[in-house]
């Protein structure tokens, strides 16, 4: 995969901003700039309100960063961001926006003038743009801009989880900014010439090569009770078309439910049951209502269509017995809420992980790589030079381009207590919104 390269916003112009961390600008410096973009990439058509699409702006563009999470420049960018949101607060922070119906576009109401207002304050939203009470292609652009700092999909569409995330109170955002500045500032030295992020809130892996971002791949990481543990490791294998062995703590938390409530289960999922002595038995064998069926090995086929770990499984040795791979249930990478697995983190584009990975090991190239994934034979590849790893956990930061990023504190290791950022400002009654 190619290096990817984005046009980012000018940090000097972005801090010497207002201090909201708006930044100002005549409106119509950048409309003419903006439809010349959107002519350029043809990926969608100006709402009809307007000859030309607010989101086009690189002002407030959100690009796919290639600066490291992980990096003394993200730790510099989130100091600095830390004294904006300082301001902010300091001015009384921003406005509730009332939940309810969903704000899209056309909608007109008080409610999208509250939206406005508190995007403003955000930074989400020009100035200029921030009155009124309909909600045009500016509004849109905005919420799509709030939803990509949030970790959600950028669908324009203001819903009960959009809702959820613009009534956190900025004091609340303070306190996660400061709370992550130590955790960047432990990852801040030198973490190797080659490495792999895994970020736990945001669902998302970063390869990491010279001090750049290599390439981005959506995660699924461990659910809530099952969670993906914070460690330090190397990459040091890659098992093509492996088998799945089932653990331990799954047969009783998984496997014994599922035959109880389905005999059939083992058959259709290409698991084969073994005994002690290696020999292959009968899952009809096994009492499985009792603690009978912990006795015995239970092994998944190869076979991307079937197999839990899809077509690879990259070993990182490590204490929790965690690993990361494929997974035949790729659908999952299209959504928000990623948190699905019982620990072991799942990766997107694998093949493309992969032959990073792999690069530095003789006889690899992306080529054989696809060639035995199509023979579906088992074969492992000891990486000539093992990579660092390192599995974090950052609910909030910032980029170089003034860029503020938040996620939410899914295993509530922030000191916020249960629920998104234990308080959301309360929503006030339609009425009582100033017009």
């Amino acid at each position: 995969m190619n290096q990817l390269k984005f046009p980012g916003v000018n940090r000097r112009a972005f801090l010497s901003a207002t201090a909201l961390g708006v930044l100002a600008g005549p409106l119509a410096a950048f409309l003419g700039s903006g439809a010349q973009a959107q002519q350029a990439d043809g990926l969608r058509e100006p709402q009809a309100e307007w000859r030309q699409s607010y989101d086009t702006s690189e002002r407030l563009a959100v690009s796919r960063e290639t600066t490291p999470v992980l990096s003394a420049a993200t730790l510099s960018a989130t100091e600095a961001a830390i004294q904006q949101y300082q301001g902010i607060v300091a001015r009384g922070g921003w406005n509730a926006v009332p939940a309810g119906a969903e704000l899209r576009i056309g909608v007109k109401s008080k409610a999208v003038q509250a939206l406005r207002q508190r995007l403003v304050v955000s930074g989400d939203l020009d100035s200029v743009a921030g009155t009124g009470p309909v909600f045009d292609s500016f509004v849109e652009a905005a919420v799509k801009r709030f939803q990509a700092r949030h970790g959600q999909g950028e669908t324009g569409i203001v819903n009960e989880q959009t809702f959820t995330e613009l009534n956190i109170p900025a004091e609340a955002r303070l306190r996660q900014l400061e709370t992550n500045i130590v955790r960047l500032r432990a990852f801040s030295g030198n973490l190797g010439e080659r490495f792999v992020m895994v970020n736990i809130p945001a669902a998302a892996v970063e390869t990491v090569e010279n001090g750049v971002v290599y390439s981005h791949h959506a995660a699924g990481v461990g659910k809530i009770d099952r969670q993906s543990p914070i460690m330090q490791a190397k990459a040091t294998q890659i098992n093509f078309n492996p088998f799945w062995t089932v653990p331990p703590s799954l047969i009783k938390k998984d496997l014994i439910p599922k035959m109880q409530a389905d005999p059939s289960y083992l058959t259709e999922e290409k698991i084969r049951v073994f005994n002690k002595e290696g020999q292959e038995v009968s899952p009809q064998s096994i009492n499985w209502n009792s603690l009978d069926a912990t006795n015995y090995k239970y092994r998944q086929d190869t076979g991307a269509d079937i197999n839990s770990l899809g077509f690879v499984r990259v070993n990182i040795p490590n204490p929790y017995g965690v690993y990361m791979h494929d997974t035949p249930s790729k659908g999952i990478f299209g959504d928000d809420f990623r948190f699905v697995s019982s620990g072991c983190v799942r990766v997107q584009d694998v093949r493309d992980y992969v032959a990073w990975l792999l690069k530095d090991t003789p006889g690899w190239s992306r080529d054989q790589i696809d060639e035995v994934i199509r023979s579906g034979q088992r074969q492992d590849v000891t990486l000539s030079s093992p990579v660092n790893v390192y599995w974090v956990y950052v609910t909030a930061w910032a980029t170089p381009d003034g860029v503020v990023q938040f996620r939410e504190d899914i295993y509530q290791r922030d000191g916020a207590g249960p629920g998104p950022m234990a308080t959301a400002i309360p929503a006030q009654p339609l009425a009582a919104v100033q017009e």
